[in-house]
């Protein structure tokens, strides 16, 4: 998911070279450790993916970004568009700073009824508006929320003259609104994050919000601030089921930032959880700030920031800081009584597959994949089934000695990766702590994808109800996968697809 520009500034020049199959590659993403099927910036820095929506048969991502350092800084609204979720086009930024602050995060939505009186279909962001001039000089209230709008998809913005339309009610931390229409109501629902809870808002038009009820208060994960929200209904058995997502940095289970979500009902007022377990959409690192497309219908589209507040602002890239992870499509599962998350890759990824391999019953005692498969180049897709899980560990390595490995610890019952010896850890003191996912399905069988790129691995395991998220820096790419497994693991069925880069 690599950015492409179409747009050249006349003051820039890009330098374009042929890779050995042919393939033109603009040369900034041919640096080390750039991602080849992940969404990053051409240069910069990037967080939260912001505004998701679908017109048109384009996805548009927008996200977190400052233009001029590859730190956080002032915040803009970078802006990609897609026709597939894998391939990406780097368009000129959004939405820049003004008097009311920079761009925080935020959402967009399609009006189709014309509520807001801005057009029909118009392209509706709404985002918090944080002053840092105020900060400064010691105010609480530095965040507001503020509206813009695009009548030409999303490619020129005019922001709302009434600005802002959601004022600070006196607290710090007052952000990322989510939007999305509830339908039996004919009203918008605002999804905000309020310090260590959610509140919810309601709107006739987009511009006038009205306090419905607040979540969260004593419950879920409370070890970091409450920030990205989403809520949205999912599908099970003929029934609705309503999904809270809400970010949280740090507090999450392997350390620093994540995803944590509830399930329950909401009836546009308030929102009434089914338990209060607390659940997390990834237990890996490197998720976080995911929120899904709107107005994709019934399909629920995530996508998340591939990095850790831990250490994202130090990770050893040069000329860009941050990826996406790959675009996620959700799904709910029941496992006994409760409600869970899935997550697969959006299937539009297959499009990349170039050479695949494919083996039956496996005996994964001590085997090179790639030495039957090719070597890894670039990027790939793993996937393996087994009638029964045992303990096992599928290596990723290079000629350095340098390796991350992953597999699945019977005695704890949880999937895990170690990247302690992937290669750079030395820029975080957490950085190569052993992670870990409690493995949730009961079923003797299991199911594990592994998106494999130049410098992540996102785990799938067990239809997606376990899912890791991991970058690492090895001083070159790696080129082996080997599968072990004292026990005797036997693999059922077992593919390697190697991919071609999305650029």
């Amino acid at each position: 998911m690599i950015a492409k520009k179409k747009w050249l500034l006349p003051a820039l020049c890009f330098a374009f070279f042929q890779t050995a199959n042919g393939q033109t590659k603009d040369a900034a993403y041919m640096e080390k450790h750039r991602p080849q099927i992940h969404f990053s910036p051409r240069k910069g820095w990037m967080n939260d993916p912001n505004g998701m929506v679908f017109l048109n048969g384009k996805y548009h991502l927008f996200y977190q970004h400052n233009p001029d350092s590859t730190v956080w800084g002032p915040m803009h609204w970078g802006h990609a568009v897609s026709t597939d979720l894998v391939h990406w086009e780097e368009l000129p930024i959004a939405l820049y700073p003004d008097a009311l602050g920079t761009i925080f995060s935020g959402s967009a939505v399609i009006d189709k009824n014309n509520t807001a009186g801005f057009g029909v279909n118009a392209m509706v962001a709404i985002y918090t508006s944080h002053s840092h001039a105020m900060e400064k000089d010691g105010f609480e209230k530095v965040e507001t929320q503020s509206i813009a709008y695009s009548l030409d998809e999303g490619i020129t913005w005019i922001k709302y003259k009434g600005n802002p339309v959601l004022p600070n009610p006196g607290i710090r931390d007052f952000r990322d609104p989510k939007i999305s229409w509830y339908e039996p109501t004919k009203k918008w629902i605002m999804t905000l994050a309020t310090m260590d809870h959610i509140t919810f808002y309601s709107s006739p038009d987009l511009k006038n919000w009205t306090e419905e009820s607040k979540f969260g208060k004593n419950i879920g994960a409370h070890d970091g601030v409450w920030e990205c929200p989403d809520i949205f209904p999912l599908q099970h058995d003929g029934k609705h089921v309503w999904v809270l997502i809400v970010n949280i940095s740090p507090g999450g289970p392997n350390g620093g930032s994540a995803t944590q979500y509830f399930t329950g009902d909401f009836d546009g007022h308030v929102f009434t959880p089914n338990d209060t377990e607390t659940k997390w959409i990834d237990y890996g690192p490197d998720d976080y700030a995911g929120i899904t497309w709107s107005n994709t219908g019934d399909r629920k589209i995530f996508i998340g920031w591939m990095s850790n507040w831990a250490y994202a602002n130090i990770v050893p890239t040069v000329n860009w800081r941050s990826a996406n992870t790959v675009a996620r499509e959700l799904a709910i599962e029941k496992a006994g009584d409760k409600y869970l998350v899935s997550s697969a890759p959006v299937k539009e990824i297959d499009a990349l597959k170039a050479t695949s391999y494919d083996a039956k019953n496996v005996k994964a005692k001590n085997i090179n994949i790639t030495a039957k498969a090719g070597k890894l180049n670039g990027a790939a897709i793993m996937k393996l089934a087994a009638d029964e899980l045992m303990e096992f560990n599928i290596t990723l390595s290079n000629n350095a000695g340098e390796k991350v490995v992953l597999g699945y610890d019977k005695t704890a019952n949880q999937y895990f990766i170690d990247r302690s010896q992937s290669g750079k850890v030395d820029f975080a003191k957490s950085f190569g702590n052993k992670i870990v996912v409690p493995r949730l399905s009961a079923n003797k069988n299991t199911d594990i994808t592994l998106v494999i790129d130049v410098a992540s691995v996102e785990v799938f395991a067990d239809k997606g109800l376990s899912v890791l998220t991991a970058i690492f820096f090895p001083t070159s790419d790696y080129t082996d996968i080997t599968i072990s497994s004292k026990d005797g693991f036997v693999i059922k069925t077992l593919n390697l697809s190697h991919l071609t880069s999305a650029l």
